[in-house]
């Protein structure tokens, strides 16, 4: 058997470098449309609401490992030649979208209407009553959700290494074909994952306890 040693451990953290990268790329792109997402599905226009429930329909319905290979594989059927990172940035950032966006859409329908109104009353527009007085008490009311997904997205990079992109998981897959050690490299690759995703989970917990208390 080989020995875990000190350019074992580096690729290692390559490999998580690369997954937080790859997490920060999906959930602050899949904020930005996300949010557009949210938007359209609070719309007054039913054109919008339908397209945007479809878009959340097709990414929550289908797993998120097919989206991968339909990206990854799609771009290169229409002749555009990519990196792995590249195609897996956009099917994290598309799926990211989806699932926040329909977070965001709860947080925004959960204010109370009179709020709306009365913004309307006051003479504000649609974007200042969104940006002043709507999403940021939708914000916080979605951030313990908001908190989960981002879990659920760090450990879902791990589905990356199926397109050839070295992530933390595929790093540990090479490291242990290399020492013939599955057991001590993946224990090391779960703890890297538990280190990172432990802290969000509780304060996520705590976010929504906070919350809890503060509505009784």
């Amino acid at each position: 058997m080989g020995v875990i040693g000190q350019n074992e451990m580096l690729f290692l953290l390559q490999g998580l470098k690369w997954t937080l990268l790859l997490s920060a790329i999906g959930f602050i792109g899949g904020g930005i449309f996300g949010l557009m997402i949210a938007l359209a599905r609070t719309s007054g226009r039913s054109a919008l609401r339908k397209t945007a429930a479809g878009y959340i329909s097709v990414f929550q319905g289908t797993p998120l490992l097919m989206q991968l290979f339909v990206v990854y594989y799609g771009i290169a059927l229409l002749g555009v030649s990519i990196e792995a990172w590249v195609a897996v940035a956009i099917a994290f950032t598309l799926h990211a979208s989806a699932f926040l966006g329909e977070i965001w859409r709860g947080g925004i329908q959960a204010i109370p209407k009179g709020q709306s109104e009365a913004a309307n009353a006051l003479g504000l527009h649609y974007f200042s009553r969104m940006k002043d007085v709507i999403l940021p008490q939708a914000f916080k009311v979605s951030l313990p959700a908001t908190v989960g997904f981002l879990v659920q997205l760090i450990k879902g990079t791990s589905l990356a290494a199926i397109v050839g992109f070295i992530e933390l998981a595929r790093a540990g897959q090479i490291v242990s074909n290399q020492t013939y050690r599955p057991l001590l490299v993946f224990g090391i690759v779960g703890a890297i994952y538990f280190i990172i995703c432990w802290p969000l989970s509780l304060y996520g917990a705590r976010l929504e306890n906070r919350m809890a208390k503060a509505a009784r």
